[in-house]
């Protein structure tokens, strides 16, 4: 859903782009309590992962396809405000390196891939593990319908920016129409990855998944004939039980460097869900080259290579790098900004 240069016009895209700067200097304050020196790299690792898997297009409807937004993800992961950080580093690099999503659209992008989705996943998914039983099964569940629901929201949204500042005259209900019907499909993908991921990560380390803290019940003992709680496992049992942390990290990084380095070959080539209805509708009649489709690595593929697969393996591994390493050090500069702050701040 990365919308180019010249669907919106410019004053709705500096506004959108005023939207999104205030998105992310709040998140930047609101991370320091989500961030300390076990989730700080983590948080990079998800910058990178989403990367690599937004790579994987896949099959939706005839000649559609859809790719992961990640704003469920990662705010369930590593928490909503750290969320949205990780979202905008994944769209950025997207956008200097790859060409992907205008860059006079990167604040429409962020508001609508980064802000709109974390929002509305994160408070449906709250709201979710509120009301269902306190187990693993739940939080997998939840991060399912949250990340289902994000993505029609997300194209809602972009509707509602193209209502205010499209540069085509389509009609607003055909737009809406369709681009609400085909996300509906591909926010089905959204959900099945979010929730594998997610459960996949609370089997190993569930201390680290943001959505899942206190997530087990405390222990009941009876003592004189009445139930009390237990007194809690020592912190250092919760590392033993599912590996280091390192583990963990080294882990996600190998993954995300196959999927984009070799699984992307395999992705679909027809057009995501914006893609397809801009040119059904006719919203791209006035989409303008981008600024930095002369990069070395647009288009995914690395100029001066011929051979595709490793042309856009190459582009894929370069780009899983630059995200983990910008990542890391954006949120490891957040955690010690948190560490030096007085408390009361």
């Amino acid at each position: 859903m990365h919308v180019p240069d010249g669907f919106i016009n410019a004053p709705v895209s500096a506004a959108a782009g005023v939207v999104a700067a205030g998105a992310v200097a709040v998140s930047l304050r609101g991370a320091r309590k989500e961030l300390d020196e076990r989730t700080a790299p983590l948080a990079g690792l998800v910058a990178a992962f989403i990367f690599a898997v937004q790579m994987l297009n896949f099959p939706v409807a005839a000649g559609t396809s859809g790719h992961l937004l990640g704003g469920a993800l990662a705010a369930i992961l590593v928490g909503p405000w750290t969320g949205v950080l990780c979202i905008a580093v994944v769209l950025l690099m997207q956008g200097i390196l790859f060409a992907d999503g205008g860059l006079t659209a990167l604040g429409v992008n962020i508001t609508v891939m980064g802000v709109v989705t974390v929002v509305v996943a994160y408070a449906l998914f709250r709201g979710l593990v509120l009301v269902l039983p306190r187990t693993r099964r739940s939080v997998t569940v939840a991060s399912f319908v949250a990340a289902l629901v994000s993505v029609p929201a997300a194209a809602a949204a972009f509707t509602l920016i193209y209502a205010i500042g499209g540069t085509t005259d389509v009609p607003v209900t055909k737009v809406l129409t369709a681009m609400v019907g085909v996300h509906v499909l591909i926010g089905i993908g959204e959900a099945v990855i979010t929730m594998l991921t997610v459960g996949a990560v609370i089997a190993v380390r569930p201390d680290l998944v943001h959505g899942a803290r206190g997530l087990t019940a405390p222990l009941k003992l009876r003592v004189d004939g009445e139930l009390v709680d237990a007194a809690p496992a020592a912190p250092a049992a919760a590392p033993a039980a599912g590996g280091s942390p390192k583990k963990l990290w080294i882990g996600g990084v190998v993954t995300a460097l196959v999927l984009a380095g070799f699984v992307s070959f395999y992705a679909s080539a027809s057009p995501d869900g914006l893609e397809k209805v801009a040119a059904d509708k006719g919203i791209d009649a006035k989409a303008e080259d981008h600024a930095a489709a002369d990069s070395p690595l647009a288009d995914y593929g690395v100029k001066g290579i011929e051979a595709p697969r490793l042309s856009g393996g190459l582009a894929g591994v370069i780009g899983v790098g630059t995200t983990l390493a910008v990542g890391t050090g954006a949120f490891w500069v957040v955690r010690r900004r948190r560490t030096a702050a007085p408390e009361s701040v």
